[in-house]
């Protein structure tokens, strides 16, 4: 891909969000597979104490850059970043293909109340759209049914809302089993969708302070997440949240 960059070992593609959609589109239209990641400082240091998440992002088919930090670092290194590719914007451009395309999505993550009132919202929001399956984010004592139920589903496209390293883990570890041709961690973006947390103002998305909006409203949860990845234990989805808590990466 004529876009791809390399910074701090991760290989990057520098793209805005109609390129981005085009080549998911194109990739599909194809019949290939396609594994795409988001990047953002928190996660780059995530990376390097973390090599299965290391791994699996590298691995991805798609790498788009969503963070303030690593535009401006990138740049400030000479590299031509034309625009931040935010992970939930996408989201919503992708869900506006699936509707004129009439493909189908299989949403994954969160808590059961989080999930369906997210499932609800989109529904009024994208009346076109097919969902072809949902499931929260606490089934990790049988991944294999889990990823049976995705398959089964004949969906085209699969968003994961879950917290990193996880989401990455398992779309890498199940990505010929999923029988999607589409797959992608998502994070946070139900608790948004569900309207459980509030996004950051568009003039703060702009200015690079989504980051600080979200500590704002959670700054507990959040500081304890930076913590522990600094320690490299991902105690953010094996603490008293559990393995299916949605943090944001």
């Amino acid at each position: 891909m004529s876009t791809r960059l390399e910074m701090f070992g991760v290989p990057m593609d520098a793209m805005t969000m109609a390129e981005t959609v085009r080549e998911i589109e194109r990739r599909m239209s194809v019949g290939c597979f396609t594994q795409h990641v988001v990047v953002n400082v928190a996660k780059l240091v995530q990376m390097q104490t973390d090599s299965a998440l290391a791994e699996a992002v590298k691995a991805c088919d798609i790498i788009n850059i969503d963070g303030a930090g690593v535009v401006l670092g990138g740049r400030f290194l000479g590299h031509s970043i034309p625009q931040r590719v935010a992970g939930i914007d996408l989201f919503h451009q992708l869900l506006v293909l699936c509707e004129t395309s009439g493909r189908s999505v299989f949403l994954l993550g969160a808590t059961q109340a989080v999930i369906e009132q997210a499932v609800d919202n989109l529904r009024g929001s994208y009346p076109r759209l097919r969902i072809a399956g949902f499931h929260h984010g606490y089934f990790w004592q049988d991944e294999a049914a889990m990823v049976a139920a995705i398959r089964e589903s004949g969906a085209d496209m699969l968003f994961v809302g879950i917290g990193s390293p996880l989401k990455e883990r398992f779309i890498d570890r199940w990505r010929t089993e999923l029988g999607v041709k589409f797959a992608m961690g998502v994070g946070g973006t139900f608790d948004v969708v569900s309207g459980k947390v509030r996004r950051a103002p568009v003039w703060m998305q702009q200015a690079g302070l989504e980051w600080l909006f979200r500590v704002l409203q959670e700054p507990r949860r959040l500081w304890r997440r930076s913590w522990s990845q600094t320690r490299g234990s991902p105690a953010c989805c094996f603490g008293k949240n559990g393995p299916g808590c949605s943090a944001r990466a």
